[in-house]
Protein backbone atom coordinates (compact mmCIF):
# COMPACT_ATOMS: atom_id res chain seq x y z
CA UNK A 1 0.00 0.00 0.00
CA UNK A 2 1.06 3.55 -0.54
CA UNK A 3 0.37 5.27 2.15
CA UNK A 4 0.74 9.48 2.08
CA UNK A 5 2.22 9.39 5.56
CA UNK A 6 5.58 7.43 4.29
CA UNK A 7 7.03 10.63 3.11
CA UNK A 8 6.44 12.15 6.60
CA UNK A 9 8.07 9.25 8.02
CA UNK A 10 11.21 10.03 5.73
CA UNK A 11 11.15 13.90 6.63
CA UNK A 12 11.11 12.47 10.24
CA UNK A 13 14.34 10.57 9.55
CA UNK A 14 16.12 13.18 8.39
CA UNK A 15 15.45 15.96 10.50
CA UNK A 16 17.87 17.24 12.74
CA UNK A 17 15.72 17.56 15.30
CA UNK A 18 14.68 14.51 15.31
CA UNK A 19 12.65 13.14 18.63
CA UNK A 20 11.95 9.81 19.61
CA UNK A 21 8.11 9.34 17.45
CA UNK A 22 4.93 8.25 18.77
CA UNK A 23 2.62 7.03 15.97
CA UNK A 24 -0.97 7.57 16.78
CA UNK A 25 -4.07 5.95 15.56
CA UNK A 26 -7.24 3.52 15.82
CA UNK A 27 -6.82 -0.23 16.17
CA UNK A 28 -6.20 -1.77 12.67
CA UNK A 29 -5.56 1.31 11.00
CA UNK A 30 -1.97 -0.02 9.66
CA UNK A 31 0.67 1.52 12.35
CA UNK A 32 2.48 -1.87 12.82
CA UNK A 33 2.75 -2.19 9.13
CA UNK A 34 4.29 1.68 8.00
CA UNK A 35 6.66 1.12 10.29
CA UNK A 36 7.88 -2.21 9.79
CA UNK A 37 7.67 -1.37 6.34
CA UNK A 38 9.58 1.78 6.67
CA UNK A 39 11.72 0.24 9.02
CA UNK A 40 12.68 -2.64 6.19
CA UNK A 41 13.14 0.06 3.32
CA UNK A 42 14.93 3.01 4.81
CA UNK A 43 17.18 1.49 7.29
CA UNK A 44 19.90 -1.77 7.52
CA UNK A 45 18.05 -3.02 10.40
CA UNK A 46 15.04 -3.11 12.22
CA UNK A 47 14.31 -3.82 15.48
CA UNK A 48 10.80 -4.48 16.36
CA UNK A 49 9.78 -5.45 19.98
CA UNK A 50 5.95 -5.55 20.48
CA UNK A 51 5.53 -5.37 24.39
CA UNK A 52 1.64 -7.23 24.30
CA UNK A 53 3.23 -10.23 22.56
CA UNK A 54 6.49 -10.64 24.32
CA UNK A 55 5.90 -9.34 28.32
CA UNK A 56 8.75 -10.26 28.88
CA UNK A 57 10.32 -7.28 26.98
CA UNK A 58 9.50 -5.20 30.28
CA UNK A 59 11.86 -6.40 32.33
CA UNK A 60 14.22 -4.57 29.42
CA UNK A 61 13.28 -1.20 31.60
CA UNK A 62 12.74 -2.77 34.70
CA UNK A 63 16.22 -1.54 36.67
CA UNK A 64 17.24 1.37 34.77
CA UNK A 65 15.96 3.75 31.79
CA UNK A 66 19.19 4.74 30.93
CA UNK A 67 19.35 4.38 26.58
CA UNK A 68 22.44 2.73 26.68
CA UNK A 69 21.39 0.15 28.96
CA UNK A 70 18.20 -0.76 26.72
CA UNK A 71 20.31 -0.81 23.73
CA UNK A 72 21.94 -3.66 24.97
CA UNK A 73 19.97 -5.43 25.71
CA UNK A 74 18.14 -5.01 22.69
CA UNK A 75 21.41 -6.00 20.79
CA UNK A 76 22.06 -9.52 23.35
CA UNK A 77 18.37 -10.55 22.22
CA UNK A 78 18.74 -9.53 18.71
CA UNK A 79 22.37 -11.05 18.38
CA UNK A 80 24.19 -8.20 16.99
CA UNK A 81 25.20 -4.80 17.75
CA UNK A 82 22.61 -1.54 17.02
CA UNK A 83 23.77 1.03 15.20
CA UNK A 84 22.27 4.63 15.85
CA UNK A 85 22.04 5.61 12.33
CA UNK A 86 21.61 2.54 10.88
CA UNK A 87 18.63 1.06 13.10
CA UNK A 88 15.29 1.67 13.33
CA UNK A 89 13.68 0.49 16.91
CA UNK A 90 9.90 -0.28 16.65
CA UNK A 91 8.31 -0.13 20.09
CA UNK A 92 4.55 -1.60 19.51
CA UNK A 93 1.87 -1.66 21.67
CA UNK A 94 3.89 0.60 23.71
CA UNK A 95 0.61 1.23 26.02
CA UNK A 96 1.23 -1.57 27.78
CA UNK A 97 4.71 -0.53 29.27
CA UNK A 98 4.45 2.83 31.57
CA UNK A 99 8.92 2.17 31.65
CA UNK A 100 9.05 1.85 27.77
CA UNK A 101 6.66 5.06 27.23
CA UNK A 102 8.90 7.37 30.37
CA UNK A 103 12.27 5.86 28.52
CA UNK A 104 11.41 7.82 25.39
CA UNK A 105 12.24 10.56 27.85
CA UNK A 106 15.78 9.86 28.32
CA UNK A 107 16.32 8.70 24.70
CA UNK A 108 15.06 12.21 23.69
CA UNK A 109 17.62 13.81 25.92
CA UNK A 110 20.89 11.48 26.20
CA UNK A 111 20.87 9.21 22.90
CA UNK A 112 18.93 11.47 20.34
CA UNK A 113 21.37 9.66 17.85
CA UNK A 114 19.43 6.45 18.06
CA UNK A 115 15.68 6.58 16.03
CA UNK A 116 13.43 5.06 17.76
CA UNK A 117 9.47 5.04 16.68
CA UNK A 118 6.72 3.84 18.87
CA UNK A 119 3.13 3.30 18.54
CA UNK A 120 -0.03 1.14 20.31
CA UNK A 121 -4.05 0.38 19.38
CA UNK A 122 -4.78 2.76 22.89
CA UNK A 123 -1.90 4.96 22.79
CA UNK A 124 -4.35 8.46 22.80
CA UNK A 125 -6.35 6.82 25.44
CA UNK A 126 -3.21 6.18 27.74
CA UNK A 127 -1.75 9.13 26.90
CA UNK A 128 -4.34 10.91 28.93
CA UNK A 129 -3.58 9.28 32.00
CA UNK A 130 -1.71 10.86 34.84
CA UNK A 131 2.55 10.74 34.26
CA UNK A 132 2.12 8.60 31.50
CA UNK A 133 3.50 10.79 28.79
CA UNK A 134 7.28 12.54 28.25
CA UNK A 135 6.05 15.87 27.80
CA UNK A 136 7.91 17.77 24.99
CA UNK A 137 10.38 14.76 24.38
CA UNK A 138 8.40 13.22 21.54
CA UNK A 139 7.10 13.88 17.95
CA UNK A 140 3.68 13.11 16.69
CA UNK A 141 1.97 11.86 13.43
CA UNK A 142 -1.17 10.09 13.10
CA UNK A 143 -2.20 7.45 10.96
CA UNK A 144 -6.23 7.22 9.71
CA UNK A 145 -7.42 4.69 7.33
CA UNK A 146 -6.43 5.09 3.76
CA UNK A 147 -7.98 7.91 2.28
CA UNK A 148 -9.98 7.38 -1.19
CA UNK A 149 -6.54 8.12 -3.21
CA UNK A 150 -4.74 5.83 -1.09
CA UNK A 151 -7.93 3.54 -2.01
CA UNK A 152 -7.59 3.84 -5.91
CA UNK A 153 -3.62 3.06 -5.48
CA UNK A 154 -4.28 -0.24 -3.53
CA UNK A 155 -7.04 -1.45 -5.85
CA UNK A 156 -4.73 -1.15 -8.64
CA UNK A 157 -6.21 2.18 -9.86
CA UNK A 158 -2.74 4.33 -9.27
CA UNK A 159 -3.58 5.93 -13.02
CA UNK A 160 -6.62 7.92 -11.17
CA UNK A 161 -4.92 8.80 -8.24
CA UNK A 162 -1.75 10.46 -10.27
CA UNK A 163 -4.70 12.38 -12.03
CA UNK A 164 -6.52 13.90 -9.12
CA UNK A 165 -2.87 14.46 -7.41
CA UNK A 166 -2.18 16.29 -10.67
CA UNK A 167 -4.43 18.57 -11.56
CA UNK A 168 -2.83 22.11 -11.37
CA UNK A 169 -5.72 23.65 -13.38
CA UNK A 170 -9.24 24.48 -12.37
CA UNK A 171 -10.94 22.97 -14.86
CA UNK A 172 -13.26 19.65 -15.59
CA UNK A 173 -12.15 16.43 -15.04
CA UNK A 174 -12.81 14.72 -18.50
CA UNK A 175 -16.15 13.02 -18.63
CA UNK A 176 -14.97 9.28 -19.07
CA UNK A 177 -12.36 10.01 -16.03
CA UNK A 178 -15.23 11.61 -14.43
CA UNK A 179 -17.83 8.75 -14.07
CA UNK A 180 -15.66 6.15 -13.60
CA UNK A 181 -14.16 8.27 -10.46
CA UNK A 182 -17.62 8.13 -8.92
CA UNK A 183 -18.05 4.63 -9.42
CA UNK A 184 -15.13 4.15 -7.63
CA UNK A 185 -15.98 6.66 -5.17
CA UNK A 186 -19.19 4.26 -4.63
CA UNK A 187 -16.99 1.42 -3.64
CA UNK A 188 -14.97 3.31 -1.56
CA UNK A 189 -18.06 4.27 0.73
CA UNK A 190 -18.47 0.71 0.81
CA UNK A 191 -15.18 -0.44 1.60
CA UNK A 192 -13.58 2.24 3.32
CA UNK A 193 -10.10 3.04 4.09
CA UNK A 194 -9.28 0.50 7.31
CA UNK A 195 -6.03 -1.98 5.78
CA UNK A 196 -7.36 -5.34 6.16
CA UNK A 197 -11.02 -4.31 4.05
CA UNK A 198 -9.35 -2.47 1.73
CA UNK A 199 -7.09 -5.93 1.39
CA UNK A 200 -9.75 -8.12 0.66
CA UNK A 201 -11.73 -6.10 -1.74
CA UNK A 202 -8.50 -5.94 -3.73
CA UNK A 203 -8.15 -9.70 -3.64
CA UNK A 204 -11.56 -10.46 -3.61
CA UNK A 205 -13.44 -7.75 -5.20
CA UNK A 206 -16.40 -9.08 -3.01
CA UNK A 207 -18.26 -6.51 -1.05
CA UNK A 208 -19.77 -9.44 0.86
CA UNK A 209 -16.52 -10.34 2.31
CA UNK A 210 -15.17 -7.23 2.87
CA UNK A 211 -18.55 -6.67 4.83
CA UNK A 212 -17.41 -10.09 6.82
CA UNK A 213 -13.67 -7.78 7.76
CA UNK A 214 -15.82 -5.14 9.24
CA UNK A 215 -17.77 -7.09 10.97
CA UNK A 216 -14.40 -8.51 12.62
CA UNK A 217 -13.35 -5.11 13.22
CA UNK A 218 -16.32 -3.78 14.85
CA UNK A 219 -16.41 -6.83 17.39
CA UNK A 220 -12.59 -6.42 18.33
CA UNK A 221 -13.63 -2.46 19.04
CA UNK A 222 -16.35 -4.19 21.04
CA UNK A 223 -14.19 -6.24 23.35
CA UNK A 224 -11.81 -3.67 23.80
CA UNK A 225 -14.30 -1.53 25.68
CA UNK A 226 -14.77 -4.46 27.65
CA UNK A 227 -10.91 -5.04 28.27
CA UNK A 228 -9.28 -1.28 28.53
CA UNK A 229 -12.45 0.96 29.01
CA UNK A 230 -13.22 2.06 32.80
CA UNK A 231 -15.59 -0.48 34.15
CA UNK A 232 -18.06 2.01 34.76
CA UNK A 233 -18.24 3.33 31.29
CA UNK A 234 -18.21 -0.10 29.63
CA UNK A 235 -21.84 0.12 28.93
CA UNK A 236 -22.01 3.72 27.85
CA UNK A 237 -19.57 3.07 25.66
CA UNK A 238 -21.71 0.63 23.62
CA UNK A 239 -24.60 2.35 23.56
CA UNK A 240 -22.96 5.98 22.24
CA UNK A 241 -20.99 3.52 19.67
CA UNK A 242 -24.47 2.08 18.50
CA UNK A 243 -25.97 5.22 18.35
CA UNK A 244 -23.71 7.04 15.95
CA UNK A 245 -25.67 5.47 12.74
CA UNK A 246 -28.73 6.56 14.34
CA UNK A 247 -27.74 10.57 15.17
CA UNK A 248 -25.99 10.71 11.53
CA UNK A 249 -29.78 9.67 10.15
CA UNK A 250 -31.29 12.78 12.07
CA UNK A 251 -31.57 15.66 9.87
CA UNK A 252 -29.24 18.22 11.19
CA UNK A 253 -27.16 15.21 12.80
CA UNK A 254 -26.15 16.82 16.02
CA UNK A 255 -24.84 14.65 18.55
CA UNK A 256 -28.23 14.43 21.20
CA UNK A 257 -27.31 12.05 24.56
CA UNK A 258 -30.88 11.21 24.43
CA UNK A 259 -30.99 9.38 21.65
CA UNK A 260 -28.24 6.84 23.22
CA UNK A 261 -30.27 6.36 26.08
CA UNK A 262 -33.92 7.43 27.52
CA UNK A 263 -33.21 10.04 30.39
CA UNK A 264 -29.28 10.28 29.49
CA UNK A 265 -27.63 13.29 30.42
CA UNK A 266 -23.94 14.72 29.34
CA UNK A 267 -22.42 14.54 32.15
CA UNK A 268 -23.10 11.06 33.10
CA UNK A 269 -21.98 10.08 29.18
CA UNK A 270 -18.99 12.68 28.51
CA UNK A 271 -15.78 10.60 29.87
CA UNK A 272 -17.84 7.37 27.49
CA UNK A 273 -17.90 10.06 24.84
CA UNK A 274 -14.04 10.97 25.60
CA UNK A 275 -12.98 7.86 25.80
CA UNK A 276 -14.01 6.83 21.73
CA UNK A 277 -12.40 9.89 20.91
CA UNK A 278 -9.04 9.23 22.85
CA UNK A 279 -8.93 5.87 21.39
CA UNK A 280 -9.44 7.05 17.73
CA UNK A 281 -12.92 5.68 16.91
CA UNK A 282 -14.71 8.69 16.76
CA UNK A 283 -14.41 12.51 15.47
CA UNK A 284 -16.51 15.52 16.98
CA UNK A 285 -17.35 18.50 14.80
CA UNK A 286 -18.03 21.50 17.19
CA UNK A 287 -20.82 24.04 16.36
CA UNK A 288 -19.55 27.63 15.30
CA UNK A 289 -21.99 30.28 15.25
CA UNK A 290 -19.98 33.69 15.10
CA UNK A 291 -16.95 32.87 13.01
CA UNK A 292 -13.49 34.26 14.00
CA UNK A 293 -9.96 33.36 14.60
CA UNK A 294 -9.32 31.11 16.45
CA UNK A 295 -11.64 29.27 15.88
CA UNK A 296 -11.61 27.52 18.37
CA UNK A 297 -12.22 29.84 20.64
CA UNK A 298 -15.46 30.14 19.25
CA UNK A 299 -16.70 26.81 19.12
CA UNK A 300 -19.66 25.22 21.15
CA UNK A 301 -18.28 22.94 23.33
CA UNK A 302 -22.29 21.94 24.22
CA UNK A 303 -22.86 21.17 20.63
CA UNK A 304 -21.42 18.80 17.81
CA UNK A 305 -22.20 16.32 15.46
CA UNK A 306 -19.75 12.88 16.00
CA UNK A 307 -18.52 10.65 12.75
CA UNK A 308 -17.23 7.48 12.84
CA UNK A 309 -13.15 6.67 11.86
CA UNK A 310 -14.26 5.08 8.83
CA UNK A 311 -17.18 5.55 6.35
CA UNK A 312 -16.95 1.70 5.35
CA UNK A 313 -17.20 1.08 9.37
CA UNK A 314 -20.33 3.18 9.11
CA UNK A 315 -22.17 1.23 6.88
CA UNK A 316 -21.67 -1.92 8.61
CA UNK A 317 -22.87 -0.55 11.64
CA UNK A 318 -25.76 0.62 10.13
CA UNK A 319 -26.21 -2.80 8.83
CA UNK A 320 -26.79 -1.45 5.06
CA UNK A 321 -26.42 -4.08 2.13
CA UNK A 322 -23.26 -2.89 -0.27
CA UNK A 323 -25.77 -3.88 -2.99
CA UNK A 324 -28.14 -0.57 -2.05
CA UNK A 325 -24.62 1.10 -1.53
CA UNK A 326 -23.58 0.96 -5.20
CA UNK A 327 -26.84 0.92 -7.07
CA UNK A 328 -26.81 3.91 -8.82
CA UNK A 329 -26.52 6.84 -6.67
CA UNK A 330 -28.57 5.66 -3.81
CA UNK A 331 -25.62 5.80 -1.76
CA UNK A 332 -25.56 9.33 -2.17
CA UNK A 333 -29.21 9.89 -1.17
CA UNK A 334 -28.92 7.67 2.10
CA UNK A 335 -29.20 8.90 5.70
CA UNK A 336 -29.52 12.18 4.01
CA UNK A 337 -26.00 12.91 2.74
CA UNK A 338 -24.80 11.49 6.36
CA UNK A 339 -22.59 9.22 4.28
CA UNK A 340 -20.85 11.71 2.13
CA UNK A 341 -20.50 13.53 5.38
CA UNK A 342 -19.06 11.24 6.93
CA UNK A 343 -16.52 10.59 4.16
CA UNK A 344 -15.81 14.48 3.74
CA UNK A 345 -15.03 14.39 7.77
CA UNK A 346 -12.57 11.35 7.39
CA UNK A 347 -10.48 13.11 4.37
CA UNK A 348 -10.20 16.43 5.72
CA UNK A 349 -8.52 14.58 9.14
CA UNK A 350 -5.87 12.78 7.28
CA UNK A 351 -5.13 16.16 5.09
CA UNK A 352 -1.56 17.85 6.49
CA UNK A 353 -2.98 21.02 4.78
CA UNK A 354 -6.48 20.83 7.29
CA UNK A 355 -4.44 18.69 10.39
CA UNK A 356 -6.66 19.04 13.02
CA UNK A 357 -8.47 16.36 15.72
CA UNK A 358 -11.36 18.80 15.50
CA UNK A 359 -13.76 19.69 12.72
CA UNK A 360 -16.17 22.47 12.50
CA UNK A 361 -19.35 23.54 11.86
CA UNK A 362 -21.45 26.57 11.47
CA UNK A 363 -24.91 27.11 12.38
CA UNK A 364 -26.90 30.27 12.36
CA UNK A 365 -29.84 30.01 14.88
CA UNK A 366 -31.93 26.62 14.96
CA UNK A 367 -33.35 26.53 11.64
CA UNK A 368 -32.23 29.29 9.44
CA UNK A 369 -28.83 28.19 8.47
CA UNK A 370 -26.20 25.27 8.71
CA UNK A 371 -22.95 24.86 6.85
CA UNK A 372 -21.20 21.64 6.98
CA UNK A 373 -17.48 22.19 7.58
CA UNK A 374 -15.56 25.35 8.48
CA UNK A 375 -11.56 25.31 7.15
CA UNK A 376 -8.57 26.88 7.66
CA UNK A 377 -6.50 27.21 4.82
CA UNK A 378 -3.46 29.78 5.28
CA UNK A 379 -4.89 32.16 8.05
CA UNK A 380 -8.70 32.82 6.23
CA UNK A 381 -11.48 30.50 7.39
CA UNK A 382 -13.27 28.81 4.44
CA UNK A 383 -17.11 27.96 4.28
CA UNK A 384 -17.22 24.47 2.69
CA UNK A 385 -20.88 22.98 1.62
CA UNK A 386 -21.41 19.36 1.11
CA UNK A 387 -23.79 17.85 -1.10
CA UNK A 388 -24.98 14.48 -1.54
CA UNK A 389 -25.96 15.01 -5.43
CA UNK A 390 -26.14 17.23 -8.12
CA UNK A 391 -28.37 19.99 -6.75
CA UNK A 392 -26.19 23.12 -5.95
CA UNK A 393 -28.99 25.49 -4.53
CA UNK A 394 -28.14 26.37 -1.61
CA UNK A 395 -29.74 29.00 1.29
CA UNK A 396 -27.10 28.34 3.96
CA UNK A 397 -24.10 29.41 1.68
CA UNK A 398 -25.95 32.24 0.91
CA UNK A 399 -27.02 33.15 4.57
CA UNK A 400 -23.07 32.52 5.17
CA UNK A 401 -21.82 34.92 2.47
CA UNK A 402 -24.08 37.87 3.43
CA UNK A 403 -22.83 37.66 6.82
CA UNK A 404 -19.47 37.04 6.47
CA UNK A 405 -17.02 38.47 3.94
CA UNK A 406 -15.11 35.99 2.17
CA UNK A 407 -12.92 35.88 -1.14
CA UNK A 408 -14.33 32.22 -2.75
CA UNK A 409 -16.96 29.50 -1.24
CA UNK A 410 -16.48 25.48 -1.41
CA UNK A 411 -18.30 23.26 -2.25
CA UNK A 412 -18.22 19.34 -2.87
CA UNK A 413 -21.00 17.72 -4.95
CA UNK A 414 -20.96 14.99 -7.60
CA UNK A 415 -20.42 17.70 -10.18
CA UNK A 416 -17.51 18.05 -11.90
CA UNK A 417 -14.55 20.36 -11.09
CA UNK A 418 -15.79 24.22 -11.80
CA UNK A 419 -15.13 27.54 -10.32
CA UNK A 420 -19.06 29.53 -10.70
CA UNK A 421 -18.12 32.66 -9.36
CA UNK A 422 -17.03 32.76 -6.29
CA UNK A 423 -18.17 29.11 -5.63
CA UNK A 424 -15.16 26.46 -6.11
CA UNK A 425 -16.85 23.07 -6.86
CA UNK A 426 -15.09 20.42 -6.42
CA UNK A 427 -16.06 16.41 -6.70
CA UNK A 428 -16.42 14.67 -3.83
CA UNK A 429 -13.72 12.16 -5.34
CA UNK A 430 -10.92 15.05 -5.73
CA UNK A 431 -11.85 16.04 -1.80
CA UNK A 432 -7.96 15.56 -0.76
CA UNK A 433 -7.15 18.21 -3.33
CA UNK A 434 -8.82 20.92 -1.57
CA UNK A 435 -6.74 22.92 -0.47
CA UNK A 436 -4.19 22.86 -3.90
CA UNK A 437 -7.33 24.19 -6.02
CA UNK A 438 -8.64 26.48 -3.54
CA UNK A 439 -5.07 28.33 -4.04
CA UNK A 440 -5.16 27.80 -7.47
CA UNK A 441 -8.76 29.07 -8.00
CA UNK A 442 -8.07 32.33 -6.06
CA UNK A 443 -6.33 34.61 -8.61
CA UNK A 444 -9.29 33.43 -10.87
CA UNK A 445 -11.60 35.24 -8.73
CA UNK A 446 -9.12 37.94 -8.17
CA UNK A 447 -8.21 39.45 -4.61
CA UNK A 448 -10.73 41.96 -3.38
CA UNK A 449 -13.43 39.89 -0.79
CA UNK A 450 -17.19 39.34 -1.73
CA UNK A 451 -19.21 42.57 -1.03
CA UNK A 452 -21.67 41.38 1.77
CA UNK A 453 -24.29 42.85 -0.22
CA UNK A 454 -23.69 40.23 -2.79
CA UNK A 455 -25.39 36.40 -2.55
CA UNK A 456 -23.20 34.80 -5.23
CA UNK A 457 -24.75 31.28 -3.64
CA UNK A 458 -28.44 32.50 -4.31
CA UNK A 459 -28.17 34.81 -7.46
CA UNK A 460 -28.30 31.98 -10.16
Amino acid sequence: MERTIYQQLIEWKTSRRRKPLLLMGARQTGKTWVLTEFGRREYARLVYCNFEEEPLLHDFFATSLKPQSIVSRLSTREGHEIRPDETLIVFDEIQQSNAALNSLKYFAEEAPEYHIAAAGSLLGVKLTQPRSFPVGKVSFLTLHPLTFSEFLSAVGESRYRGLLEEMQTIEPVPELFHRELLELLKAYYVVGGMPEAVVEYAVSRSFESTRKVHSAILKAYTLDFAKHAPTADIPRLGQIWNSIPGQLAKENRKFIFSAVAESARAREYADALQWLSDAGLIRKALAVEHVEQPIDAFADQSAFKVYTLDVGLLGAMARLPPATLVNGNEIFQTYHGAFVENYVAQQLLSMPDFESEVLYYWKKNPGIAELDFLVELDGEVLPLEVKAGINTKSKSLGVYVQRYSTRIQLRSTLRNLKLDGTILNVPLYAIEQLARLTRRALPLVGSEQVPRSTNPATSR
